[in-house]
């Protein structure tokens, strides 16, 4: 296919490579499958299914990949230490995972962070997501953002760049904010990090670029911090059928816990409550997937592409 004849959405496959998910899976070559059935069964999310195939087709290849990549950083920062005669600084690789809500971005970062912990060069991974860095309901609901939750302009972006500035500078006991999707807010105490080997980023805005008045932009933004990108892609109403089913799904569980901020959404009826969830998606998730999250695909280095049951049907890695 020509670029003249890929439409507007398809034109972020150029200058990548494209892959079927067999050839994509002839890519793990030795990597040995190192998650048993009951760690799968703990990593997957909420109304998806994480087989073996999955994990030895697309995630394993992938391991393998990004193994590649950080021992060739970790090398690229010994030759620039002896260049300069100074003493090495531990500094993590980071992985930036961006895409949709209820795309399957977190059992992605979970799956990652269990198989490149395996290997012998960077045991140690963290994840963070970038809920924590939203502004706590208290501040979006002054300035009237509580509909806007997960835009650009909910996010404490300073906080999350001042947190990566120091985390790759090999600063020791980081602090993390902590956020609780039960409660649906920032939580007063937060989490520490030090010195991982890789640190996994997880969140709709990590590829975003700045989107407020030109006069307060940062100079840097969050995607300058990352090493490696990955965008989870889907089609528009698999995402939508995937966010209603796990509202309804959370209507049965996690939303009937007296201290569900949710709570009101457990009494409703099956079709009240498919409607609400329409609702939501029609007036907040939707337009921040479109105007604000999709456009940055074209960024992440590679694309994991979605069909039916969150299955990977194809992989674009970004050429070098």
């Amino acid at each position: 296919m020509s670029t003249s004849e890929l439409s507007t959405g398809d034109r972020a496959a150029v200058g990548h490579f494209d892959f079927s998910r067999a050839e994509w899976a002839r890519l793990r070559q030795s990597t040995p499958m190192t998650l048993t059935e009951e760690e799968l069964t703990d990593l997957q999310g909420l109304n998806e299914e994480l087989s073996v195939e999955e994990i030895t087709e697309v995630y394993l290849p992938l391991s393998r990949l990004l193994n590649l990549y950080v021992v060739a950083t970790q090398g690229l920062h010994h030759v620039a230490n002896d260049f300069l005669g100074r003493e090495p600084v531990k500094a993590p690789y980071v992985i930036g995972i961006a895409g949709s809500v209820a795309v399957g971005k977190s059992t992605t970062a979970r799956v990652l962070r269990a198989l490149l912990s395996r290997w012998e060069n960077h045991p140690e991974v963290a994840l963070v997501t970038t809920d924590g860095f939203l502004h706590p309901n208290a501040v979006l609901k002054e300035r009237g953002l509580m509909d806007r939750k997960g835009f650009p302009e909910s996010y404490d972006v300073r906080r999350l760049i001042r947190f990566l500035d120091e985390i790759t500078s090999g600063r020791d006991d980081v602090e993390v904010p902590k956020y609780s999707h039960l409660v649906y807010d920032v939580l007063p105490d937060v989490e520490r990090i030090s010195t991982p080997d890789i640190l996994i980023v997880e969140g709709l805005n990590v590829l975003q670029t700045w989107t407020g008045r030109a006069e307060d932009a940062p100079s840097v933004f969050v995607a300058d911090f990352l090493d490696f990108t990955i965008y989870l892609d889907a089609g528009h109403d698999l995402i939508r059928k995937w966010y209603v089913d796990r509202f309804l799904t959370l209507r049965r569980t996690a939303f009937r816990d007296p201290a569900s901020y949710f709570r009101k959404y457990a009494e409703l009826s099956v079709p009240d409550a498919r409607r609400t969830a329409l609702d939501i998606w029609d007036r907040i998730n939707s337009p921040n997937l479109v105007r604000n999250i999709a456009p940055t695909r074209s960024r992440a280095h590679l694309v994991l592409q979605k069909g039916p049951d969150h299955r990977v049907d194809r992989v674009r890695l970004r050429k070098l």
